[in-house]
């Protein structure tokens, strides 16, 4: 059995066990880390000697600020870093405004084993087994910390204060029989004390709760000055098919960049296969992505029944796009970013300079800055999650749990409440890439709501993940009003229990307190929501219809509701991100590769954009605009070349060209001009139905319905794919 010895910090006075580093591969760095611990470098040392953090100032290290807010695991140390601290005091408690009870479990799970006695030798001899835990090339850790877990489940470590005892608000606070989304995570409070008990935490007000009745001040108002003219920015003659508003956000030299990359890709990977890469042109990505909106359009239960040949339930339409085979092969193939930087930044794995988004970059911000080029936002506005659902393993971090049977990485986007348009979005990269001095729900807010590109008096509906009295504080600041519900055991709520809304009170009843700038209002509905607004009057006499228990049975009666609920469920309820078109064939095609799971999401926000643009500018020029379905179908059809409109005769011939509509008559000798002997070969049909038994032709590979009477060959014989001329040429050469 090989010696193990507990490991421990080599530097002598030290002795520390927990948070180490091994010593760094470069010579250079490795001397001056030797040099610390021993004073001079030895002639022969093991390579499996550590420090611990306490040596290392704090600007040696990657990830500081989300190990101190527990969004990371471990300390990640820079290449460059050199241990200073030869005595080191023992370390402040951070101030982040994390509570007691997370703290305690933060510090508990790392917990100091018993200090044993160790000397220089013993370190010299150290198993290089130990070289497994090196911090430098550590990636973000799989397993969730305590803070994390309070994120998946819609909690915020900084700000989530713990409870024992609280009411599960409402995902929709105007709906009666809502079911509740997800079993929210809560910390027991270290002295078991219920709802209605006193605790440390230092509330906002020493106020009475007031009730329905009493007046409410109105807040001051500020003015709707956007930057630009809310809706569309474009000209309304610049676009007029779906096409061009597609084309507006996924731009011809983003497809033509894609389509470079995907060759690159594809040709590297089918080499190592010893076969050779046939490379797509842009109209075989836009024939792609066609197919891919009409599989969400009409749905099958596999891939392969898209392309399915038989005679009764056969679809005819992907199999005039693309072949299934090339289908696969794109889908297999799609990258997004050079294969050669991607090769540069793996190298950079667990460094500082590695870049987690580095293969979805190009794509990610072009349609981030097309987003926000061709629309802004009307006055309400609101910040949503969203989950881009994938089986592939990478270092992103994977969230919202309880949202569907498969986990997925968030997506935090603002949208418009009027139309639902996305105006902005960033992916959540994980623990050990966010700043949590103030939280992550803060942090996501502040990321997305930019006064300087939005304006001033515009209103965001956020639900009880970000609602915290200091973002609402912070916002009003920047002239952004607020409102959404709140948890009763965020910091900042109000702590007292005078006049508080009791349990068993019926429904419709109100408590409300204001503190300053920020109203808090309880209601009860089927159950308790509490809710926290900047702009807001308590109660301005508005009701809602709710059925009550009667003697024998329940009836509609008239309830009061606060405005803050009110007017929070009408705009939050607009914004329906379960249309997304490509859901369908994620679930059939289950990509692997997590970049192509966010390619075709954000190639749904594209699509949904562009329909909004259409209906908004249809709007403006008083036009009736196309339904959902018909701008879909026209979109297909545009991009696959097939609409009358963009069809030319002079377009050139592809594989992903699609066959003209073939006459039910035999063609005439005369179209196309034949240049073989009218005698020796001539057209004709498979079948007497045109539509059925068609078959692959020889030359370009598209079903046709017709082959050569003589050779009995199958070939195409169209004005615009002439294969029966150019067979017969080359095999009479």
């Amino acid at each position: 059995m090989p010696l193990r010895i507990t490991r421990r910090c080599a530097v002598l006075s030290c002795g520390k066990a927990q948070s180490l580093h091994c010593l760094p591969r470069d010579p250079n760095i490795s001397k001056a880390w030797m040099n610390f611990i021993f004073n001079e470098v030895p002639d022969r040392v093991n390579k499996t000697l550590f420090v611990c953090s306490l040596h290392f100032t704090p600007d040696s290290f990657i990830n500081k600020s989300q190990f101190d807010a527990g969004f990371s695991e471990r300390l990640k140390i820079k290449d460059d870093a050199v241990p200073t601290i030869l005595e080191p005091t023992v370390m402040p408690q951070h101030k982040c405004r994390q509570t007691s009870t997370v703290a305690d479990l933060l510090a508990s799970a790392a917990e100091a084993k018993k200090n044993t006695a160790i000397d220089v030798e013993n370190i010299i001899i150290s198993s290089d087994e130990d070289l497994d835990i090196c911090d430098q090339d550590s990636v973000a850790s799989s397993v969730d910390s305590t803070a994390e877990e309070m994120f998946i489940d819609g909690l915020d470590p900084v700000l989530d204060r713990p409870s024992s005892d609280l009411y599960p608000p409402e995902e929709d606070c105007d709906s009666e029989d809502h079911p509740q989304q997800r079993k929210r995570f809560r910390l027991s409070s270290s002295d078991g004390g219920g709802r209605e008990s006193e605790n440390d935490f230092s509330g906002v007000s020493t106020e009475r709760w007031h009730n329905s009745n009493e007046a409410d001040d109105e807040p001051p108002r500020i003015d709707f000055t956007p930057v630009q003219e809310p809706g569309p920015q474009i000209l309304p003659n610049r676009c007029s098919s779906p096409l061009q508003f597609f084309q507006l956000l996924f731009p011809k030299t983003m497809l033509q960049t894609i389509v470079g990359h995907t060759n690159g890709y594809g040709a590297k990977c089918q080499k190592r296969r010893g076969k050779v890469w046939e490379n797509i042109c842009q109209n075989d990505l836009k024939s792609y992505i066609a197919l891919v909106i009409y599989m969400g359009m009409f749905k099958c239960s596999s891939l392969a029944d898209y392309w399915s040949v038989s005679q009764h339930f056969s679809l005819s339409f992907p199999a005039k796009i693309m072949s299934y085979q090339k289908f696969l092969s794109i889908s297999k193939a799609l990258h997004l970013s050079d294969s050669r930087e991607d090769e540069k930044n793996n190298v950079r794995r667990g460094t500082a300079a590695y870049e987690r988004l580095g293969k979805i970059q190009p794509l990610y911000q072009v349609i981030r800055e097309a987003c926000k080029t061709f629309f802004h936002p009307f006055q309400n506005i609101t910040i949503v999650e969203r989950m881009v659902t994938l089986e592939a393993r990478t270092g992103l971090k994977r969230c919202m749990k309880n949202e569907s049977p498969n986990m997925g990485y968030k997506l935090f986007a603002l949208t418009d409440c009027t139309c639902g348009y996305t105006w902005d979005f960033f992916i959540y990269e994980g623990k050990s890439c966010t700043s949590q001095s103030e939280g992550l729900s803060y942090e996501s807010v502040m990321a997305l709501v930019d006064e300087n590109m939005l304006g001033s008096g515009y209103k965001l509906f956020v639900d009880k993940f970000y609602t915290s009295p200091t973002l609402f504080r912070d916002l009003l600041c920047k002239k952004i009003w607020a409102c959404g519900p709140v948890w009763a055991n965020r910091t900042g709520f109000p702590e007292t229990t005078v006049n508080r809304l009791s349990r068993n009170a019926p429904r419709g009843t109100m408590r409300w307190i204001r503190n300053d700038e920020l109203l808090f209002v309880e209601w009860k509905d089927s159950q308790e929501v509490q809710m926290c607004s900047t702009f807001h009057k308590a109660y301005k006499g508005d009701t809602v219809q709710r059925k009550v228990k009667g003697d024998a049975h329940r009836t509609l009666v008239e309830v009061p509701i606060p405005a803050a609920v009110l007017d929070y469920n009408r705009n939050v309820g607009t914004v329906d991100p379960s249309s997304f078109i490509t859901g369908h064939y994620r679930v059939l095609h289950k990509p692997k590769k997590w970049y192509q799971c966010v390619f075709y999401h954000l190639l749904d926000i594209t699509v949904e954009n562009a329909f909004i643009l259409h209906e908004l500018v249809a709007e403006r020029k008083k036009q009736k605009a196309l339904t959902r379905k018909a701008f879909l179908e026209k979109l297909v059809l545009e991009l696959t070349e097939m609409d009358d409109e963009n069809r030319s005769d002079s377009a050139p011939v592809s594989s992903a060209h699609p066959p003209a509509p073939l006459s039910s008559s035999p063609p005439s000798p005369s179209s196309p001009k034949s240049s073989v002997t009218e005698g020796s070969h001539k057209p004709k049909y498979f079948m007497s139905d045109s539509t059925v038994g068609r078959r692959k032709c020889r030359l370009c590979h598209q079903k046709t319905p017709i082959m050569c009477g003589t050779c009995e060959v199958p070939l195409c014989f169209q004005p615009k794919r002439d294969c029966f001329n150019q067979w017969h040429e080359v095999q009479a050469v």
